[in-house]
C-alpha cells in the first residue's frame, strides 16, 4: 500500500481546507484509512478513520463536528474536509492505513503512512 497526501496550505482562522490521500497498490481497496496530525513538540494525534466500504467513520473529540472524512473508491482517494479551522489545527497531517486491512479506528496499529502535508492556520 502506497499513500500520497496533498492539499495542505496556509489559511486563515475560520477557513476551510480539504486534504486528499491517494492510495495505490494491489490491496489498497481492502484497507480502512485514517488521518492523523502532528504539531511541533507534540505527539502524533489520531483525527478520523473510515472503513474500506465507507460505511463507518470515527472521529476524535478534538475535530468532531468540524472535520469530515470521506472516500471516493473510484479515485482510490480518501479526503479530510476541515472546516472552521483554528490556529491550534496547525500541524503536519498524515494519512495512514492499518497493519491489518480489516482493522480501523484509533486503537489499531497503523503500518502504511503518506508523506505528510503541512497545514498552517494563521491570520
Amino acid at each position: 500500500v502506497q499513500l500520497q497526501a496533498s492539499g495542505g496550505g496556509l489559511v486563515q482562522p475560520g477557513d476551510s481546507l480539504r486534504l486528499a490521500c491517494k492510495g495505490s497498490g494491489r490491496t489498497y481497496s481492502m484497507y480502512a484509512m485514517g488521518w492523523f496530525r502532528q504539531a511541533p513538540g507534540r505527539d502524533r494525534e489520531f483525527l478520523a478513520a473510515i472503513t474500506s466500504d465507507a460505511a463507518y467513520t470515527h472521529y476524535s473529540d478534538s475535530v468532531k463536528g468540524r472535520f469530515t472524512i470521506s472516500k471516493d473508491a473510484a479515485k482510490n482517494t480518501v479526503y479530510l474536509q476541515m472546516d472552521r479551522l483554528k490556529p491550534e489545527d496547525t500541524a503536519v497531517y498524515y494519512c495512514a492505513a492499518p497493519r491489518v486491512a480489516s482493522g480501523w479506528g484509533p486503537a489499531v496499529p497503523y503500518e502504511y503512512w503518506g508523506q505528510g502535508t503541512q497545514v498552517t492556520v494563521s491570520s
